[in-house]
């Protein structure tokens, strides 16, 4: 008896499964139907954002780890050209404006700006590296200004 009652609810099962699928209008679930009556209507308009997909979230620290290899690996310079060059004339033109009538300023040849920002963009890590030892040393990992103070006087430039 325990069989046929077994056999009963299995096939009362598998009927009602069939009825569902029936009521949803396919007998193979997994096939799509086809014509018009498939179509989805959106309200998308056309001039819409597109929509985007989730972007990765990094864990913190990461994204800073990944920056710190990527920048130890390269030898380009980190400050970019024209900035740099409009901040040296600009330095250099309220510099000269008080010793002579100039109204051009100076002139700059591109290997001297060149070589001045390779200079001081290696004074600049250099004195991010002490600064960071400083911060290290005060059992911290942020740099604070104080940090930085403190490595130019121990360097003897003052601060």
């Amino acid at each position: 008896m325990a069989k046929t009652i077994a056999g009963v609810r299995k096939t009362a099962t598998m009927s009602a499964i069939s009825q569902k699928r029936k009521s949803l209008g396919s007998s193979n679930p997994g096939r799509r139907k086809s014509g018009p009556s498939a179509r989805r209507t959106s309200n998308v308009q056309p001039g819409d954002p597109v929509p985007r997909g989730k972007t990765r979230r990094y864990r913190p620290g990461t994204v800073a780890l990944k920056e710190i290899r990527r920048y130890q690996k390269s030898t380009d310079l980190l400050i970019r050209k024209l900035p740099f060059s409009r901040l040296v004339r600009e330095i250099s033109y309220d510099f000269v404006q008080g010793f002579t009538d100039t109204v051009g300023g100076l002139r700059w040849q591109s290997m001297a700006l060149q070589a001045l920002q390779e200079a001081s963009e290696a004074y600049l890590v250099h004195l991010f590296e002490d600064t960071n030892l400083c911060a290290i040393h005060a059992k911290r990992v942020t740099i604070m200004q104080k940090d930085m103070q403190l490595a130019r006087r121990i360097r003897g430039l003052g601060a």
